[in-house]
């Protein structure tokens, strides 16, 4: 029994070694410019070029053509105006604007999915016709939210001749204008948000001073009132249902 064990044990020692002998072959990568053979191959490269550059823009690009731009300002004022400055953490409230903005632009994705994407990977439809599948609804959620004002500004900027609609405007006039006005609805609504705690901030600083209580900073009181006024009115619900109406 022990001289069949010696031996078992001779041949794994002898297989381990002549495996380790072996050369495990790695992989090359070249990159390199060199001549085509054929136009298709530098169509390709550029494609792939094209892809990989959308890909690193495609955050920015979905941020500032959806609803987040106006939801992720409001949550911000909110913070700001409730006086603590790191409560809610920015993760949180960056969390919720993405889930808020899903939410929001459900039916746009769906409509890019059933016309664009989903007959693109089934081969119904070429490159051309998904780029203008995906634009249409895009353009459209933006015109809605745009004031009229901003898109005269940016088709007076281009001196873009008259068209008969504004569904005619290119997206890169649309896009500009539809970031200002989120911009400006977003501050209108802080505006609002700030009004009721800046007169608590203003009626704590009065009575400390009528009491002559100078030294003590008035933020130390007033904001256990402002939270306290938050959570009584059910503030976040008030906000977000306000938030989520203003884009019907």
């Amino acid at each position: 029994m022990k001289s069949k064990l010696k031996v078992l044990f001779f041949f794994i020692i002898i297989s381990f070694s002549l495996y380790a002998e072996q050369k495990i072959a790695i992989p090359k990568f070249n990159f390199g410019i060199g001549a085509s053979k054929s136009p298709d191959d530098l169509v390709t490269s550029l494609q792939i070029l094209m892809g990989l550059t959308i890909l690193t823009i495609a955050p920015s690009i979905i941020i500032m053509t959806t609803s987040f731009i106006r939801i992720i300002i409001v949550l911000h004022f909110v913070r700001q105006a409730l006086g603590v400055q790191q409560m809610p953490p920015n993760q949180v409230l960056v969390g919720l604007a993405l889930f808020l903005t899903f939410f929001i632009m459900e039916p746009t994705a769906n409509d890019i999915m059933q016309n664009g994407i989903n007959p693109y990977l089934n081969k119904k439809i070429s490159q051309e016709t998904l780029f203008k599948n995906i634009e249409n609804p895009l353009k459209k959620f933006m015109l809605k939210q745009t004031r009229v004002k901003d898109l005269e500004l940016f088709v007076k900027l281009s001196k873009t001749k008259k068209v008969k609609s504004r569904k005619d405007l290119s997206v890169w006039i649309v896009t500009p204008a539809y970031i200002i006005s989120e911009l400006t609805r977003g501050f209108e609504i802080g505006i609002l948000i700030f009004i009721p705690f800046i007169i608590i901030d203003m009626i704590v600083a009065t009575v400390l001073m009528s009491l002559g209580m100078m030294m003590l900073p008035p933020v130390m009181i007033s904001i256990p009132f402002k939270l306290l006024l938050f959570v009584m009115v059910d503030g976040w619900n008030l906000i977000i249902n306000s938030l989520v109406k203003s884009f019907n």
